[in-house]
């Protein structure tokens, strides 16, 4: 279990349930693509933990399971123009990135989702072209009020950058962040853990993957 991750006992996986109810929930998957966690990612160290760890795994099941409990699943891919127009040049980060020999470029497979998670024809896809976060910026947050979200289930990559950033922003904005700790994945693999504790466990509730799993299989008549 995740450092700061609730405890599995009927109070707590009752909260939970409650938390995630299908009605107000939105599974998001964050930067799960072919270019960052993929075979010929432009940052295998990154690929390397997301799938040894099992994360692009549990990210895969949660998916399946959100959709059958009928919870909406969102996808947020990060890619960049081929010219760079709109793209963020103002961090070390924004530099290093464009030098990379894989590019996130818009209509490559790098901005395709990475196997074994993947887009159901119910799931909906949103890109962006600048920032660090998903929610800051983009057409996301309107469109997850329109679904009626009031809780984000957040998952994906990185732990060392897009994870708190998402977080964060969702904070600010008004939903309730949950986070499964062993579905999201950073660089070093040490390094996820103590982010976990020290960073999103005072703003997130903090989970795991089976918890979720076992959350909405309790609301199941």
């Amino acid at each position: 279990m995740p450092s700061g991750a609730p405890g599995t006992g009927t109070a707590a996986g009752d909260r939970l349930s409650r938390l995630l109810d299908p009605a107000g929930t939105v599974l998001l998957t964050v930067e799960c693509q072919r270019g960052v966690v993929g075979a010929r990612s432009a940052l295998p160290e990154l690929a390397a933990v997301a799938r040894e760890s099992g994360v692009l795994d549990r990210i895969a099941r949660l998916a399946a399971a959100a959709r059958a409990a009928g919870v909406q699943v969102v996808h947020a891919l990060a890619e960049r123009r081929p010219d760079g127009r709109g793209a963020n040049r103002n961090a070390p980060l924004f530099r290093a990135l464009g030098a990379l020999p894989v590019q996130q470029h818009s209509g490559t497979p790098a901005v395709e989702l990475a196997p074994p998670v993947e887009a159901a024809a119910e799931d909906l896809v949103v890109r962006r072209l600048h920032g660090l976060s998903p929610l800051a910026g983009t057409g996301l947050d309107p469109l997850l009020r329109n679904l009626g979200c009031r809780t984000l289930l957040i998952t994906g990559v990185s732990a060392n950058v897009a994870v708190p950033n998402t977080v964060f922003d969702a904070v600010n904005l008004g939903y309730t962040a949950v986070v499964p700790g062993d579905a999201i994945a950073g660089v070093p693999a040490d390094y996820t853990p103590a982010m976990i504790r020290h960073t999103l466990a005072p703003v997130a509730t903090v989970t795991t993957c089976d918890a979720v799993l076992d959350a909405w299989r309790r609301r199941t008549p």
